[in-house]
């Protein structure tokens, strides 16, 4: 989440309602770490807005639905983008459902206020050509010691170089976010039956199948490493930390360099590579309920954006190749 322009605020202490609610995100609905920095920060802010402006602590059973139009105004002052603001929003009704809930309030007065609407983005995506030219591009930096003098910090390994590759075809080949492909155990891996199975937000399951080529290329990892990793090791190991998982942040700064070596746009994350993903499956025919649930997403909505990168894909070529278009 994107601070405000004031400060990083913690919560004041005590205040044992927002802590129980932020122990809950993580133990009894699983969120992932981003959710409960991003959904503590929301309410730290709300807190520390409500201290300036009202010369006290929020006391949350005691606010109105006025207390929160009033801070949108302020949100909307400080110039943050619609979906930041959205987001601050998402955390305060989550927490004020979770009240509810759990009977500390009979209703929440975050209702009936209009937030702004997102703007239609669609989202980026790699073409195949160059999602195989990113995809060749760690083992192209253990070609030759002169390539591996052009890149700065320490020389790639073998086994790291193998084992990027394999971390590129795995989110490609799973449409994997970054925290599911971190939390893979090699005992989640069905050889057999070419699938692998992925723990999801909220701690929710699937088993979707997973291609040859990334089932070679990890196994030509473990192949480059002392001893061959079994039962609950992490299927991608940190380089210096045994029997850990690999770095998200290791990861993502990797991912920067090897676009950058394939000619592409550093500023992609790995997101983009599921992206990629959804946009090729569902351009090779495949039906949008089947990626909705190999995607792991609990609402077809979600899901939907998707058709639109390959509708307007389509529009675009119309438009170039039809003589009346």
């Amino acid at each position: 989440m994107k601070p405000s322009p004031q400060s990083k605020p913690s919560l004041p202490a005590p205040d044992p309602q927002a802590e129980n609610f932020l122990t809950h995100l993580a133990t009894d609905r699983g969120a992932s770490p981003y959710t409960q920095r991003n959904y503590r920060q929301a309410l730290a802010e709300f807190a520390a807005w409500h201290q300036r402006d009202r010369k006290s602590p929020p006391v949350w059973t005691k606010l109105e639905r006025d207390d929160f139009r009033a801070y949108l105004r302020f949100l909307g002052r400080q110039k943050l983008g619609r979906a930041a603001t959205r987001l601050r929003f998402s955390a305060l009704r989550t927490f004020y459902k979770f009240l509810v809930r759990h009977r500390v309030l009979e209703a929440t007065p975050i209702r009936n206020i209009a937030l702004p609407k997102l703007e239609k983005r669609l989202p980026k995506y790699l073409t195949v050509k160059q999602m195989n030219d990113l995809l060749e591009a760690p083992l192209k930096m253990l070609e030759t010691p002169e390539k591996k003098k052009r890149h700065r910090g320490r020389p790639v390994s073998g086994p790291a170089a193998h084992r990027d590759v394999a971390v590129l075809e795995t989110i490609y080949s799973c449409g994997l976010r970054i925290s599911e492909l971190v939390g893979l155990r090699v005992e989640d891996i069905d050889w057999r039956e070419r699938t692998v199975r992925v723990r999801g937000k909220g701690r929710k399951e699937r088993v979707i199948p997973i291609g040859e080529t990334a089932l070679d290329a990890i196994e030509l990892y473990w192949k480059q490493l002392p001893k061959r990793p079994a039962g609950n090791t992490p299927v991608f190991l940190s380089e210096t930390r045994r029997r850990s998982p690999v770095n998200r942040i290791v990861l993502q700064r990797k991912l920067k360099t090897y676009l950058a070596m394939a000619g592409l746009d550093p500023a992609m994350t790995p997101h983009k590579l599921r992206h990629s993903y959804a946009t090729h499956l569902l351009d090779a025919g495949a039906d949008l309920r089947s990626v909705q649930e190999m995607l792991g997403h609990a609402n077809l909505a979600t899901t939907q954006i998707y058709t639109h990168v390959t509708t307007e894909r389509l529009k675009k070529a119309y438009k170039k190749s039809h003589p009346r278009a």
